[in-house]
């Protein structure tokens, strides 16, 4: 890659423009738009305008958003236009979507009537549905055509389709009657019907789904195209792998996030500004600030047990971290299968005999290591190293519990499961397990 972004820049310096347009020509779209985003953005658009109208589409829809706003805006409507034709219609409603109201009526006055009327049918649906992500370019057959004349469709309509790997199959009123995949057309006789040989079992999705149930459905049956119809089943668009991939990506970075106690964003970090970064984090950190308060108030309500016996402040952070890091253990197995759809609110009562088992074990492995590092190492009392050795257990029994019900019942009420991640569920076990710590020294060695 720096090889080849070299010799880009080397093109650029001595203006060899030709050499430069036949080095774009012979790369793939998306190497070129990655060079591109590694040049400064007046050579990103002198490139760009270089590059033959066909490949400059193909290279646009792989630029991150940002430049794609940069080169439109710079274009002149008529050449934004060109583009915005070109582009597929999902592709092209992403790009309307992110821009200025203004200059998107400038470009859109320009732009043929069937995009103007793709682009507006996608910009209605709802954020992340399945009718927002969907592309209106397919092949449609009649059930009555023959093998023959829908092979000459799919002639016609094919460069202009997202994908010509199937083909469906529509009744009078556009309703999905089938599909129709092109192995079996190119395999099939001349004068087979295609109302004989289409498959009838067809699974798809309604325009109004969740785009993160569209992708658990991409990933059950292994599909790489799925229809996407409306309320009566009439075919409107379809849904391709590869905006499946970026959901998927995008759902993944979102709820890792959420995790690390960060609003989510829709940047790459190295394009985030500082202050950006600063406003996503510091909403979580002023309420983590304020809810940690809470521990501190409990170690201040045990402090008289502290100065008997001072010998315990050192372990308050182990048996911290330790319930902390136990929790969010549990979380993420949780999250991880709500998010795949493999666990529901009713599965609860499995989910806490399991993590209760789990719990058990370990504490009783964390404790009884602790145990010998105490009296060998530590040299404490016998009395000390029961205290800690018995809190672990019990904080990890806890700390797994709340680990596993916190997401389940945010789910429930309607509420980001990840939100309930990591630092929630550690500021949680935190106080719980400072409360069970001092209540189980108090005991044993009798404050």
């Amino acid at each position: 890659m720096e090889n080849v972004l070299s010799e880009f820049r080397e093109f650029l310096d001595k203006k060899q423009y030709t050499a430069l347009r036949q080095l774009a020509e012979d790369m793939n779209p998306a190497d070129t738009a990655a060079v591109l985003e590694e040049l400064e953005p007046e050579d990103r658009l002198k490139l760009f305008r270089i590059l033959p109208k066909g490949i400059a589409a193909d290279v646009f829809s792989y630029l991150e958003s940002e430049s794609q706003q940069y080169i439109i805006t710079s274009l002149s409507d008529k050449d934004a236009a060109q583009i915005v034709d070109k582009l597929q219609a999902d592709d092209a409603a992403d790009l309307m979507e992110e821009m200025p109201a203004n200059i998107v009526k400038r470009i859109l006055s320009r732009t043929t009537p069937d995009t103007r009327k793709d682009i507006n049918l996608l910009l209605n649906y709802p954020e992340d549905s399945a009718g927002s992500i969907m592309t209106v370019e397919y092949v449609d057959l009649k059930e009555s055509l023959t093998v023959l004349q829908a092979i000459e469709r799919v002639r016609m309509l094919g460069l202009d389709s997202e994908t010509i790997n199937t083909c469906y199959v529509l009744g009078q009123q556009r309703e999905l009657l089938g599909t129709v995949a092109l192995r079996y057309l190119l395999l099939s006789e001349p004068d087979d019907v295609i109302g004989d040989i289409m498959n009838e079992n067809v699974i798809s999705v309604n325009t109004f789904t969740d785009q993160e149930e569209v992708a658990r459905i991409f990933m059950k049956y292994d599909f790489t195209v799925m229809p996407v119809v409306d309320n009566e089943n009439r075919l409107v668009g379809i849904i391709t792998i590869d905006d499946i991939v970026d959901i998927i990506e995008q759902e993944a970075t979102e709820d890792i996030e959420k995790m690390a106690a960060i609003v989510p964003g829709d940047k790459p970090y190295l394009r985030t500004s500082f202050f950006e970064a600063y406003k996503k984090r510091i909403p979580w950190l002023i309420f983590l600030m304020i809810s940690a308060t809470f521990t501190g108030a409990i170690i201040t309500r045990f402090e008289d047990y502290l100065s008997t016996c001072i010998v315990l402040t050192a372990y308050i952070p182990m048996l911290m971290d330790t319930g902390g890091n136990s929790g969010s253990q549990a979380s993420v197995e949780i999250i991880r299968g709500i998010s795949l759809g493999e666990i529901t609110f009713q599965d609860i009562p499995r989910c806490i005999f399991k993590e209760f088992r789990v719990a058990i074990l370990c504490g009783l492995t964390l404790g009884s290591a602790n145990f010998v590092k105490l009296m060998l190492v530590d040299h404490v009392s016998m009395a000390v190293a029961a205290a800690v050795c018995l809190t672990l257990p019990v904080e990890i029994v806890i700390a797994k519990l709340i680990g596993c019900t916190l997401p389940l019942t945010a789910k429930k009420l309607g509420f980001d499961p990840a939100v309930m991640a990591s630092p929630l569920i550690t500021t949680i076990v935190d106080a719980l397990s400072l409360i069970t710590y001092f209540n189980i020294a108090s005991l044993i060695l009798h404050f």
